[in-house]
């Protein structure tokens, strides 16, 4: 597969890497020298010193075999340009832009459907406030996402040492719990993310991730000593693009919201959009200005200015408040490591979201999603099983997964089936596997000839 990414920022850097450790061949593209001297020092991959919305500059990259064109430069304008004349050039490529700005928001079915085209739509600002909502309804996870369309989910949750699960070994759930035992996925323990077997423990102080039907979190959320709670007030630090969407969606939800924004021309925009949010301006990371509006008495403070040190400093000082739902908005991937030794797990990245919305559109086959989680560390991926591949009509137990992957469950028909050695994928079922970095090369290898997924 050939792939070219327009765009050698955060987010190009990193798919890029991701896309060359899984033998792809990729091109980048960008006029910055600095950061193209960045990719050519660091990654296997071909690099361009020109613009990438340049027709010529696409011909001499070979747009015309190209599979598919990825556009994600920080300039929204850019990518559309890139995107349409590649259309131009090569129909036959699948195109994806990186699209920030809401006042495209009402145009996206009109690029899919009108000529010339683009196949797909990214708004990283759009999943971290989907990812931001989905943290806030638990509390107590770090982590949570969806799949077959919100019927599922799964959860990352760290492990208290009053849990009645503390030191039990996988294969007792079943005696213990039935069928409402807990799917787990992966197990992060001293930072090591430990892909589960039948005589695995789990411990006080591991984070687990589990697999659940959406209609029975609440349920599964009680086995580990937690539960669902709603959101009445919230803070929001940073009326930038993220804190503005997030505002509405809030005052959709009926939720109080207060925006602290440090820029006054910001907030007089935002007090003129707003219906229902209260726009302070000030500092977010001012502590007295925490105790004037009352900090501790809310439901949730998110933090998602553009400095991520502002962000971290906001997010203690709060928990040192008293609130026990901070979520924290983060750029550099090098912080990620760090933040859970200092008490800060709900973190949101605009970098990683677009890279799991790319990292769908870039497998081949039946991938419905295709999910990052600790920092890049490991993934979810939900496909459909094809009738052609090996997966199907035989027991699981003669399959050869590569060590590092497992298959977390079987939804068939809207039930969700823990599987085991003796179960059977039938064609077109969905199924929800989960694998760590390192063996997502492998995965693909088997999948691509078994499964046709990538």
């Amino acid at each position: 597969m050939k792939i070219i990414i327009v765009g050698a920022g955060e987010v190009g850097y990193n798919i890029a890497g991701r896309l060359a450790s899984e033998n792809k061949q990729v091109i980048v593209i960008d006029k910055n020298p600095d950061a193209v001297r960045r990719l050519s020092e660091r990654l296997d991959v071909q690099v361009i010193l020109a613009s990438g919305s340049n027709p010529k500059t696409l011909i001499d990259a070979g747009i015309k075999e190209t599979d598919i064109l990825l556009a994600v430069t920080d300039s929204d304008e850019t990518n559309l340009v890139t995107c349409l004349m590649a259309d131009l050039i090569s129909p036959t490529t699948k195109k994806l832009a990186r699209i920030r700005n809401s006042d495209f928001d009402s145009y996206y079915d009109r690029f899919k459907k009108e000529n010339p085209h683009i196949d797909t739509i990214i708004n990283p600002e759009i999943e971290v406030v989907n990812t931001i909502k989905r943290l806030m309804v638990v509390p107590g996870a770090v982590d949570v996402g969806d799949f077959a369309d919100g019927r599922v989910k799964y959860v990352g949750i760290r492990l208290d040492r009053h849990s009645p699960m503390a030191g039990m070994k996988l294969f007792d759930f079943s005696l213990k719990f039935g069928e409402d035992r807990p799917l787990i996925a992966a197990i992060i323990r001293n930072n090591e993310v430990i892909v589960p077997k039948g005589d695995n423990n789990i411990e006080s102080g591991d984070l687990i991730y589990f697999v659940s039907e959406t209609e029975k979190l609440e349920k599964m959320l009680t086995l580990f000593g937690k539960k669902i709670i709603p959101i009445q007030r919230a803070l929001i630090i940073g009326g930038g693009r993220i804190g503005e969407r997030l505002a509405k969606s809030f005052e959709t939800d009926s939720i109080k919201t207060k925006i602290i924004e440090s820029d006054i021309g910001r907030c007089h925009y935002l007090s003129e959009r707003m219906e229902k949010t209260v726009v302070l301006h000030g500092d977010g990371s001012d502590q007295k200005l925490f105790l004037e509006e009352n900090c501790g008495q809310n439901d949730v403070v998110v933090s998602v200015t553009n400095d991520d040190e502002t962000n971290i400093l906001v997010s203690l000082l709060a928990k040192n408040m008293g609130v026990k739902n901070t979520i924290t908005r983060i750029g550099k991937s090098t912080y990620f490591p760090l933040l859970a030794t200092i008490g800060i797990e709900k973190v949101v990245s605009p970098r990683l979201s677009a890279v799991s919305s790319i990292l769908k559109e870039v497998r081949k086959g039946k991938v419905l999603s295709d999910m990052s989680i600790l920092g890049g560390r490991g993934e979810f991926i939900e496909a459909i099983a094809l009738e052609t591949s090996d997966i199907t009509d035989q027991p699981l137990k003669k399959i050869s997964f590569p060590k590092g992957a497992i298959l977390v469950c079987i939804l068939r028909n809207g039930q969700i089936m823990i599987p085991a050695g003796n179960s059977v994928v039938n064609p077109n079922d969905r199924i929800i596997m989960f694998a760590v970095k390192h063996a997502v090369k492998k995965l693909e290898k088997l999948l691509t000839v078994k499964l046709d997924f990538f």
